[in-house]
């Protein structure tokens, strides 16, 4: 079965947020082992400098770095990344799996994004839109999209 690990740099706090994650969660337990990660923001300062901010995200990178599986094929999702349909989306697990991964990791950054070393890291950078969403919100919405894609792939009605 394949393995599919979230990480993701902040805790959520907001129930509405937990319960939409949850359900697919729950939902992703019929396709593949799926964990999720939560790590902690680095606090910044109210206006942070751009060394400050670079200093936070390396810190997290430290963290990240420390979850993300030997062997994963790692999708870092940023703004700056690939935008790609469900469908596409779908057609890069086959390719990962057809080339023997058995592992995908998906990350998310904090409320400042990715160290630069994090996107370097990944098999596949991957952005949402351009517009800008709360990052408990993009986590619900990666975690429909894992499981889409697992639903793309088996063919069933889920997706239409």
């Amino acid at each position: 079965m394949l393995n599919v690990k979230l990480i993701c740099v902040g805790k959520m706090k907001e129930k509405h947020y937990i319960s939409a994650f949850e359900e697919y969660k729950k939902r992703l337990g019929a396709y593949c082992k799926f964990e999720l990660v939560e790590l902690a923001e680095q606090r910044l300062p109210e206006n942070p400098s751009e060394k400050e901010i670079h200093a936070a995200l390396e810190k997290e990178a430290v963290e990240i770095e420390k979850h993300i599986p030997s062997g994963a094929a790692l999708c870092a999702m940023c703004i700056e990344g690939d935008m790609k349909s469900s469908t596409e989306l779908a057609a890069v697990f086959e390719k990962w799996t057809n080339s023997g991964k058995s592992k995908i990791c998906f990350v998310i950054g904090g409320s400042c994004g990715l160290a630069g070393r994090i996107k370097s890291l990944a098999d596949l950078c991957l952005s949402m839109s351009r517009m800008t969403f709360p990052h408990h919100l993009a986590r619900v919405m990666v975690g429909e999209q894992i499981y889409r894609a697992f639903t793309i792939i088996e063919g069933s009605k889920y997706h239409k």
